[in-house]
């Protein structure tokens, strides 16, 4: 729906609550993101937000680039492209916790401080080799 006042600035694709419920959303979405980073999901969180990240990233394309009302193709190709990179990604950040399954020169962890090691098992007495890099 077009609403034209006379002002070329002034015109909109969709009404001002639609604009509004997807701030909010994005809104709502970012203090997802933020509350789910507290807790601890071991790699998922990784994962977790790529896929917040991937939703706000489609709705901002979708309504406020005005995506959306273009042909379905575009939209298609973007939200799919912003979904296999988010996949992409996820599956490149698993590394940080199974490298040393492959090499174990590094399987020591850069920052062993980090949140993401706190709560890795106690080490294998069998095999010679922490796996959480204590």
């Amino acid at each position: 729906m077009v609403v034209e006042t006379g002002n070329a600035r002034d015109r909109h694709i969709s009404p001002l609550k639609v604009y509004l419920g997807i701030g909010f959303a994005l809104l709502a979405l970012t203090a997802i993101t933020i509350t789910v980073s507290f807790i601890d999901l071991r790699g998922w969180n990784v994962v977790v937000a790529l896929i917040i990240a991937s939703i706000k990233g489609s709705l901002v394309a979708l309504y406020f680039m005005h995506l959306r009302y273009d042909k379905r193709f575009y939209s298609i190709v973007f939200t799919m492209g912003l979904l296999f990179l988010s996949i992409f990604i996820a599956l490149t950040m698993f590394d940080t916790l199974r490298r040393g399954d492959i090499d174990i020169t590094k399987a020591s962890p850069i920052k062993k401080e980090a949140t993401i090691y706190q709560n890795m098992t106690a080490p294998d007495s069998t095999s010679g080799h922490d796996p959480g890099g204590h």
